[in-house]
């Protein structure tokens, strides 16, 4: 069944909440980074922005998904809304007035991270809630999809606003905080919780357990399988690869102009068009297999346009490494959710958020330390070369004990809705 997940009810309208959740966020990072180089010339500054958006993930990924096991994960999403909104009431205010420093930059960039952090185990729960297991591998797809779009048109829209005279920064920023309200009204009116198809009660936190899920993810080889996958997708490319551009637009004579602004959104629009054309086939399969060779197919994308020096052809290789990213991640995430216990499906997510997200915290300083050693060029390419290194390793693996008869390694069951 084609788009099997938008015969769900209540899906469609949380579908179009995040994507304006994202198209927020993303408005918010195309304001404040400009006017944060514009104020203060400084590198330091900026290479604090990304690593503040991913160590919230690495640090509290965890906790946040018991806190999502244990209550009405409506709320807190909205809470992530209400955090996201007043951060960017504060950005306009400190502009506005002409007194941003440097130390509310900090301050404001961490609570920005801490609010994504906080409401993606609690969106996965919901999506899990909302769809069942039997079309999840459709939500999640979809709802990544959508938020890649939102990637797409928050720094369009961001830009935009900066570029009216009449709006510019201080306006933009206090504008940016309606694109969070019909998420927030939306899950006042749905009744799923994200706890609706629980028949088993979580444990009784304890600070212990906050970390103790790392202990229980050896018995679980699928949830560890993805972990590793994802995990070298964030320590070896994560979002290095986007500061980079300038450089590589250089390399290519695409510095400026159209042939920049493609090299710019070419990853997005191969994830956004990868995700329309899988739910277009009408067949979803989600298995440890399928995430790590989408994940072998990201790392050649990215390997291919270290190296190339034609245009059309770097063009191509960032779509497929969009359109793998999409396909890898969403199936690692959707693995993660079946084979987790029930009990604690949202601790076990937290665990993968961790080093999905939470690992690309140190891809700066991996690709960064490279290509300060061998260049731009050499060092994505390193990275990308490494990432396929796990990736066949991980593939071997499954392949080897799958034939062995242990189909613990890719529990997550193929789903076929044709």
């Amino acid at each position: 069944m084609r788009f099997a997940a938008l015969r769900a009810p209540w899906y469609r309208g949380y579908l179009i909440g995040g994507i304006l959740l994202m198209s927020g966020d993303h408005v918010e990072h195309a304001i404040t980074y400009f006017v944060m180089w514009q104020k203060f010339q400084s590198p330091v500054l900026a290479g604090f922005a990304t690593i503040s958006h991913w160590v919230p993930f690495l640090l509290g990924a965890i906790p946040f998904g018991h806190i999502a096991d244990r209550f009405d994960n409506r709320r807190i999403i909205q809470a992530s809304c209400v955090l996201f909104a007043l951060v960017s009431v504060a950005w306009a205010v400190l502009i506005g007035t002409n007194t941003l420093q440097p130390w509310h930059c900090v301050i404001l960039l961490v609570l920005h991270g801490l609010s994504g952090a906080f409401w993606n185990p609690a969106d996965q729960l919901m999506l899990y809630d909302m769809v069942g297991p039997e079309v999840l591998p459709s939500g999640v797809r979809l709802m990544a999809t959508g938020l890649n779009l939102g990637m797409l048109a928050g720094p369009a829209l961001g830009a935009t606003l900066l570029a009216i005279p009449a709006i510019g920064p201080v306006w933009g920023m206090a504008l940016n905080v309606l694109l969070y309200v019909p998420f927030f009204v939306y899950l006042a009116i749905t009744p799923v919780t994200g706890h609706r198809r629980r028949r088993v009660a979580p444990p009784r936190m304890r600070f212990r357990d906050l970390v103790g899920v790392l202990r229980e993810v050896p018995r679980y080889p699928a949830i560890l399988l993805m972990m590793l996958t994802q995990g070298a997708v964030g320590l070896f490319i994560g979002t290095a690869l986007l500061p980079l551009l300038p450089d590589f637009g250089r390399l290519l004579g695409q510095d400026q102009g159209p042939g920049y602004i493609l090299l710019l959104i070419a990853m997005s629009t191969g994830a956004v068009a990868g995700g329309l054309g899988m739910e277009a086939l009408g067949r979803i399969a989600a298995s440890t297999r399928a995430a790590i060779v989408a994940s072998a197919l990201f790392g050649l994308g990215v390997l291919v346009f270290a190296v190339s020096r034609s245009f059309p052809l770097s063009l191509a290789a960032l779509v497929l490494a969009g359109l793998g990213n999409l396909v890898g991640a969403s199936t690692a995430q959707t693995v993660v959710q079946l084979a987790a216990p029930e009990d604690r499906r949202g601790a076990f997510i937290g665990a993968f958020g961790m080093a999905a997200n939470g690992f690309r915290a140190g891809s700066g300083i991996v690709v960064g330390g490279l290509s300060a050693l061998i260049g731009v060029a050499g060092g994505v390419a390193v990275g990308a070369g490494a990432l396929l290194v796990v990736a066949v390793v991980l593939l071997v693996v499954v392949t080897l004990r799958r034939r062995r008869g242990d189909r613990s390694v890719d529990p997550a069951r193929e789903v076929a809705l044709d």
